[in-house]
């Protein structure tokens, strides 16, 4: 899947262009552009660097439209808005693991003197078991840190593609025969 985030003037409502692997583009709402890491950006790169697959960008590859996705082109599969609503039921959870995920590294990346362990311990105080491993989650404020740079470097007219990789998606999970 092709993501393009398109750097406009500071503070225009901007959009990102979403090419799934199925042929289909939507427009997603960004929210306000500035020179900081658009919030969907940051999503996507850590998601990305965490190999993440069941969060924001792994539900969008796998077939979930959000409510601030619009259709550009391209033929929808058939019964796409039940399979979307179908996948959003299954992976909820998981997909707010990956919010709060994305929230912790900008946080982390944003104070790279504080200490992980203890900033681990505050986000995930009362669902120890979403937090990530120390080295990922390092890994990820590296990825974020890059990710800025990149941003930054981009001209205003100008746009950052990026790919997500097909087999970072989620599928309908499969109930087992009793």
């Amino acid at each position: 899947m092709r993501v393009t985030f398109e750097r406009l003037e500071d503070h225009t409502w901007g959009s990102i262009l979403i090419e799934r692997d199925d042929g289909v583009v939507y427009r997603m709402n960004a929210g306000p552009i500035t020179a900081e890491v658009p919030h969907d950006l940051v999503h996507f790169t850590v998601e990305d660097a965490m190999r993440i697959a069941d969060g924001i960008w792994g539900a969008i590859a796998g077939g979930v439209v959000f409510k601030s996705m619009t259709h550009q082109s391209g033929r929808r599969p058939p019964h796409a808005a039940e399979r979307s609503a179908m996948l959003i039921r299954e992976y909820r959870d998981r997909i707010q693991r990956a919010e709060l995920i994305g929230g912790f590294v900008e946080a982390a990346a944003a104070e790279p003197t504080t200490n992980l362990n203890k900033l681990t311990a505050q986000w995930f105080a009362t669902r120890p078991e979403d937090a990530p491993p120390l080295e990922a989650t390092r890994a990820a404020v590296a990825a974020l840190h890059l990710a800025e740079k990149r941003w930054r470097a981009v001209p205003i007219g100008g746009a950052l593609s990026l790919d997500w990789p097909a087999h970072r998606s989620v599928r309908p999970r499969r109930v087992g025969k009793r």
